[in-house]
């Protein structure tokens, strides 16, 4: 079946090829620019000697330790809550509190700007703000680790112990790499934000590179700036990669995470502190939103002047989602039949592409694409689909990969024995056991595109812009009441397919 004529390997070969073009390329072409011998070494030297560019670390660096444990220890006990502890409609409540990640993490800084004034304006206040788009990945990181912990464990030692003291010495320390390791994801993703620190105008690298590439036309500044940024989330991110795919796993039994009798007199707190979660972390964004836009009488106006830039939006991003999950497709179904050395180094590539600063993502973009014989693509919205594609592409083939993995190799060694093609496998015994997952797949790309801004700001063509593009640049000069309005148009767009998605895997969801 991998014969030079068969069409598994002309399939496999052609959606490898586009991957590496669209995510691996760009990346490249940054860092060979950056290091090309004799070029830059004198502005390296400067950079690197520059205290302002010293003082830009240590608020990186502040940003993403900050957002790290905030959102660890937010998500960790919200996930000891999803895992241990009966709640009534867990479901919904879940979906409530995954929703602030799918939220534009600039929409969220938006809404608190016009609640916290100048506090939001400091590394505090996108530091807060950051925690609050990313804890939901902490919380499932702790909800997956405490499903894998074989409860008879915690229910032998609660025989002899109060549940506090099981829940420090037992499910902690069995939590603790899987956690660890999406607190280290938190780490880059934070510091990779473009879109938060520009709207709280918080000083960091990622703003930084783009001022020097957008406002100064420096693109020879704007790539050095980004090379201690690029070393600092590729080696977290593969160390995250790593740990997460040795993490220790105590039991191959699907029963762990189950509610504990012990845990119930925890009830009334973990009630509470969810609910807590989800009025902070979601409606009080959106009702803030809500109350600026009604003071301001050019709400209508507002939607109505963007009309061009939300059709934009949606009709590119329903195009860069579809593109996205076939590509993710390709390459997720290659991953998930190779040896598991293989396909160990293949996730920590995934996973540091995907962390890669969205602003360094376009630079390279522009460097590859900007250029004579490069199909024209440059200064047509193809070029927001390849940031899509970019952006996005590795994330959504992790979870291919993942999906195809769950379907039993026999399956498709059976339809072989009995004679049926590769293309024919797949249309009639792989794909109908993944379409949902990929239908999963399609609606998060979706709703990751529609709110991105950092690469789609430096690709856009001129004359051209998306929704998310056109409320961070009115932030600066707009009424508060017209970009709040535009803002929370764009939140119940993501919102909706997220809901349905919820509604979708209602009965998958676990108790």
């Amino acid at each position: 079946m991998w014969g030079l004529r068969s069409s598994r390997t002309l399939v496999i070969l052609t959606a490898a090829t586009v991957f590496v073009i669209a995510c691996v390329l760009p990346p490249l072409y940054m860092l060979s620019a950056i290091l090309h011998p004799g070029g830059g070494e004198t502005a390296l030297r400067d950079v690197l000697l520059d205290t302002r560019q010293q003082g830009l670390l240590y608020t990186t660096l502040l940003l993403g330790v900050g957002t790290s444990v905030l959102a660890t220890l937010v998500g960790g006990a919200l996930g000891l809550v999803l895992a241990r502890i009966r709640l009534p409609f867990k479901a919904p409540l879940r979906i409530a509190l995954v929703a602030p990640a799918v939220l534009p993490p600039y929409v969220i800084a938006l809404a608190w700007s016009y609640v916290a004034g100048s506090i939001a304006f400091t590394v505090w206040g996108a530091i807060a703000v950051l925690s609050s788009a990313l804890y939901p990945l902490s919380m499932l990181a702790t909800e997956v680790a405490l499903q894998q912990v074989d409860p008879r464990l915690e229910e032998a030692a609660l025989v002899a112990a109060p549940p506090a003291r099981v829940l420090r010495r037992i499910t902690a320390p069995l939590a603790f790499p899987t956690v660890m390791s999406a607190a280290l994801m938190v780490f880059v993703l934070a510091i990779s934000d473009f879109s938060v620190p520009a709207v709280l105008r918080v000083r960091v690298f990622t703003t930084e590179v783009f001022s020097a590439f957008a406002a100064l036309y420096d693109s020879g500044r704007a790539m050095i700036l980004s090379l201690p940024l690029v070393i600092l989330t590729t080696v977290v991110a593969a160390a995250a990669a790593i740990a997460l795919g040795n993490r220790l796993v105590t039991t191959r039994r699907t029963g762990g995470g189950r509610p504990i009798d012990a845990f119930d007199s925890w009830r009334l707190a973990a009630a509470v502190a969810v609910c807590g979660a989800i009025g902070l972390m979601l409606f009080a964004p959106l009702i803030t939103l809500v109350l600026e836009a009604l003071r301001s009488p050019s709400v209508v106006p507002a939607i109505s002047d963007s009309r061009e830039a939300a059709v934009n939006s949606l009709v590119l991003a329903l195009i860069g989602a579809t593109v996205v999950t076939m590509l993710a497709a390709g390459v997720g179904y290659a991953r998930a039949h190779t040896t598991a050395r293989t396909g160990a180094a293949v996730d920590a590539l995934w996973v540091v592409l995907f962390t890669v600063p969205s602003t360094v993502v376009g630079i390279g973009l522009i460097g590859m694409w900007n250029r004579p014989n490069a199909l024209g693509l440059y200064g047509t919205r193809a070029m927001l689909v390849l940031a899509y594609v970019a952006r996005f592409a590795p994330v959504a083939a992790l979870a291919v990969a993942a999906i195809v993995r769950a379907v039993p190799r026999s399956h498709e060694e059976a339809a072989a024995v009995a004679g049926a093609g590769w293309l024919r496998t797949i249309a009639h015994i792989v794909l109908p056991q993944i379409r949902v997952g990929l239908l999963a797949v399609w609606v998060i790309t979706f709703i990751l595109a529609f709110g991105e801004v950092g690469t789609s700001i430096l690709v856009a063509p001129p004359g051209e812009s998306t929704l998310p593009i056109r409320v961070y640049t009115l932030t600066a000069n707009a009424p508060p009441g017209y970009v709040a309005a535009l803002a929370l148009f764009q939140a119940f767009v993501i919102l909706i397919p997220l809901t349905l998605l919820g509604l979708a895997f209602g009965r998958r969801e676990l108790p």
